[in-house]
This record gives structure tokens, sequence and C-alpha cells, in this order.
């Protein structure tokens, strides 16, 4: 493919880092096989891909994580060998993990004092931490405790902790997933920024609309190997998605023959004390949701959404039977299992550790969920076989790649796991289903495959309930929009009236009222 990259950034003598031959080899897997990749000064560059494909692994490597197994590192010519981050970071390679660490009972200056390298003085780096959060636009109060932040503030801790290392080349993973789109619009400004600077930027995102705006070229990695770079610019996002996948992307189409039918799920006044120091208390929420209709509830990350789904699950119980009420059966007061038997289920967003056993195999874990429902136990014995059909099941309907007919969970990428758990309660063929974070980190074909199983089911008759930080997934698939922010619920808007400014108003806090009485979210 021809040389994507402008003009003006070939001024330099040589790439500010390249790899050349870069593999990395587990056994007989290769996670990385012989990838080229150049990266010049003032260029925002996206590294793209399926989940699985390679990208965590070459990231890793490059910021000094992981050691190759072949293959050459350079630094602006020369070859670079790195024993860890720390020496990654000398050279002037920083990066923000999709994932936060932070301490939530430290303070901002606290936190980024633990992350930088040196003897730099505390009031020396709560100083420059200020400056430089003025300086590009991302203001942080040093002396406030990280659980007070919102997690768009929380991101900037983590984009100034590494701008205080004044890299040269900065690698960013997923820096959008957690943001309004009123904060993603300011993080591309920072970057840009940046960029004119004369920095090099590593962008990692599913969210192909955004690359298209934000960067300049493009790697794309499939089955750990370089398969294509290209402007995305000049490129469609059915096309990025094309080359990340290898094929066609089918396209998610609701049912033209959909019936919006009875009350499935209803919400009376809930209210709800966190167990969590740190959680959001929950204050009147009120809804109804009817069978055949997809309900999509927006809002940053650490709003009440995690509050508001272990209260519909059954994690968290109701003082008043009546707050929760499941296909014309109060059950505010019921647990997992009871619900579960009225026909509803639960997808968590965290598939590993809550919607899955990690060292499980996929038959036992969908035991766990599918043994009160099902024949997976007959006369208290577990039917193995059973239990083996769901998997063969699952597999075959949702297209669960794995390496053998049982694995452990943890075996399996993200998105495959996730195509399992979504799968898994979807064949169960629940009156009611509430998801959480339903594609989080999953690439843009099996994002299509569970959108269209969301679709499929409500108009099979279920009421859906899916908890969404991309706005672009639940205006592709839902009915109605409401917002959380600080534990109340806006009233839904109709998805086709939800536009992303108005949406990110709302996320932001504007116009939610605190004081609205039961069922005020109702259509």
């Amino acid at each position: 493919m021809s040389d994507p990259m402008p003009a003006a950034l070939h001024t330099a003598a040589a790439p500010l880092f390249q790899a050349a031959g870069l593999t990395k080899r587990y056994g007989t897997f290769l996670a990385n096989d012989r990838i080229d990749i150049d990266i010049w000064p003032e260029q925002i560059h996206a590294l793209l891909g399926e989940n699985g494909a390679g990208k965590s692994t070459l990231v890793k490597t490059i910021y000094g994580l992981i050691q190759p197994t072949e293959g050459e590192m350079r630094w602006r010519g020369r070859p670079m060998v790195l024993a860890g981050p720390s020496e990654a970071r000398a050279h002037g390679i920083g990066m923000v993990f999709q994932h936060f660490s932070l301490f939530d009972n430290l303070t901002v200056a606290e936190n980024v004092a633990l992350g930088l390298d040196g003897k730099e003085s505390f009031r020396d780096i709560s100083a420059r931490l200020e400056q430089v959060s003025r300086t590009y636009g991302l203001p942080l109060d040093p002396r406030r405790e990280v659980w007070q932040l919102s997690v768009g503030e929380r991101q900037r801790i983590e984009i100034v902790r590494a701008l205080m290392q004044n890299p040269g080349f900065l690698i960013l993973d997923e820096p959008t997933a957690v943001l309004t789109p009123q904060e993603a619009d300011q993080l591309f400004t920072v970057l840009n920024r940046l960029k004119a600077e004369g920095r090099a930027i590593l962008y990692i995102s599913h969210k192909l609309e955004e690359v298209k705006r934000l960067c300049d070229t493009a790697t794309i990695l499939r089955g750990g190997r370089k398969v294509a770079t290209c402007n995305p610019k000049a490129e469609t996002a059915a096309s990025l998605a094309r080359m990340m996948v290898g094929g066609e992307i089918k396209q998610v189409r609701a049912a033209a023959d959909r019936r919006i039918t009875v009350p499935r799920l209803i919400v009376n006044d809930l209210c709800l004390t966190p167990d969590d120091p740190h959680g959001v208390w929950l204050e009147h929420i009120g809804f109804e949701l009817r069978g055949g209709e997809i309900l999509g509830i927006a809002g940053v990350a650490g709003n009440g959404q995690d509050e508001l789904f272990a209260a519909l699950s059954g994690e968290r119980l109701s003082k008043e039977p009546g707050t929760i009420v499941i296909d014309g059966h109060a059950a505010g007061h019921l647990s997992i299992t009871q619900r579960r038997k009225l026909g509803a289920a639960f997808v968590p967003e965290e598939r590993l550790g809550h919607a899955t056993a990690p060292r499980m195999r996929l038959s036992e874990n969908a035991l766990l969920t599918g043994h009160a429902t099902g024949n997976m136990v007959r006369r208290g014995f577990v039917n193995t076989a059973a239990m083996l059909k769901t998997v063969d099941r699952t597999t075959e309907t949702f297209d669960v790649r794995k390496a053998k007919r049982d694995p452990e969970a943890a075996s399996l990428s993200g998105g495959n796991l996730q195509k399992f758990v979504v799968g898994r309660e979807i064949l169960r063929e629940p009156v009611v289903l509430v998801v959480n974070q339903p594609t989080w980190g999953v690439d843009a074909g099996a994002a299509a495959v569970i959108r269209q199983a969301l679709l499929d089911l409500a108009a099979s008759g279920a009421a859906v309930l899916v908890t969404s930080q991309d706005l672009d997934e639940l205006a592709e698939i839902t009915d109605r929009i409401a917002v959380m922010f600080h534990g109340r619920l806006s009233a839904p808007l109709k998805t086709v009236e939800a536009s992303r400014e108005r949406l990110g108003l709302l996320m932001g806090g504007s116009s939610i009222d605190s004081t609205e009485a039961p069922h005020a979210a109702r259509a």
C-alpha cells in the first residue's frame, strides 16, 4: 500500500520510533508476527485491530512491559532495547492505559508523584502539575482526593502525569471510552496541540469515526500481523472495519414488525444507599420498560450505573418489594436466582470475575447462571451434557472463537468472552434482559453480533435495558435513551430526537431534576 503520510511529516531524517520485524511468541502462539511500523514526529498514528489482533502486545513491547522474541526497535534511528517502562520513559515514551492506575483515597498530586521518576520535591510536583494541566486545558486541583473526581477528571490525571515526563511519543489506549462528547472534543484539541509541538501519538481506539477525524495514518493488525497501512481520512468506517476483520461486517438491523407490548420491567421510586464509601446514592429512580422495547441508559462511568445494575439484578435488595417489578411480580426483595426464575437475565460490565469465574470452564460458567431455569440440574444432580450443549449452542449462534470445546473463561479474548456471556443469557429467552456495557472494549465484528442479538431479543417480545457509555451504540439499537448523573436518571428521550450534544449536556448534569417523582422517566 502506498505511504499515506503527508509530505510535511517526512522532513525528519528518520522516524522518531521504528519497529522492524517485531515478533512476540508465547510457545507456539505468535502474538506479534514480524510487525514493521514507523512513527513520525507531528503525527497521530492509529493502531487498529480486532480483540486478539496483537495491539496490546505491541504497545506493551514498545513501552518496555514485555520483551520481544525477535526483531528490533529504534529510537531516532538508533537501536533501542528496553528493560522496563522506566527506560521507555527515559527515552521519551509515555503511555496512558485504558484502565486507570489511581488510588482513590490519595490526592491528585500524590497519585501523580507515585508515577514519576526522579527526586523532585512534592511541592515542586504539585506546582508543576497545576502549571502543566492549565497549559494544556486539562485543569486539575492537586489537593483534591481522587474519589471526589469524575471519570473524565481521572483521565486528565493520567494524561497530565504522562505529559509531566515531557514525552516525545505518547501512547493512548481507548482514551475516549469514558468521556462525554464534549470531553472527547476537548481531548482532541489537546492531542492536536501535542502534534503541533512536534510530538508523536499512537492512538488505539475501536471508534472508527473518531479515528477518521483525528488520525493522520493508521496501522491495522489482524491475527498478530500487520495487514495494512492507510490514511484513515481517505477511508470509510466500513472499509476500515473490513480491513480489521478481513471481510464484510453484517449490518445491524431492527426488525420492521417489532411490537411494543406490556410492561415487563417497572422501577418505582428506587432509592439506594451505597455499600461502598465511595459509591453513588440512587435517588428516586423510576421508569417503565415494555416488551419489544430497548431502553438505553447513557452516562459517564461512576454516576450510579453499577449501583442501579446491582439493584435490578438482586445483588442489592430493596426494603420495599414493589420498587422493582419484573413481568408483573414485585421483586425488589428477591434474590438473583428468584429474579431469574421470573424470566430476568443479567449481564454485568466486568466479564472476568463478575460475569464469569476466570479459571472455571465455559460449561461451569453456564451452570452458574443457568442452574435455576434450565435442565442443567436434575433432581440435585448436574447434567454435564446439558451444560456442554449450552456452550455449543452459544458458540455456534454467537461465533465464539476458542481453541477447544470447553476452555477456561480466561483463555478467551475479550470479544469472544463477551459474546459468550451475552449469548449465554439470550439463549435462555428471558422476558427481561439487563445488560451493562454490552460491547465494552469489543471490536467492530463482535459488537455487531452482540447488538444484533439484542435487537432480535427485543423483537421476540423481551424488554431490554442497555447501559452504555458508547452513544453511537445507543443510537444504533435503542428506542429511548435516559442519562444517569450522580445517581439520578433523566426523563428518557426518543432516540431519534437525542442528539449527541443534548446527551452530552445531560451527561454533564444539565437539566436532570433530582426531585422527579416515581415513574418520572416513563415515556
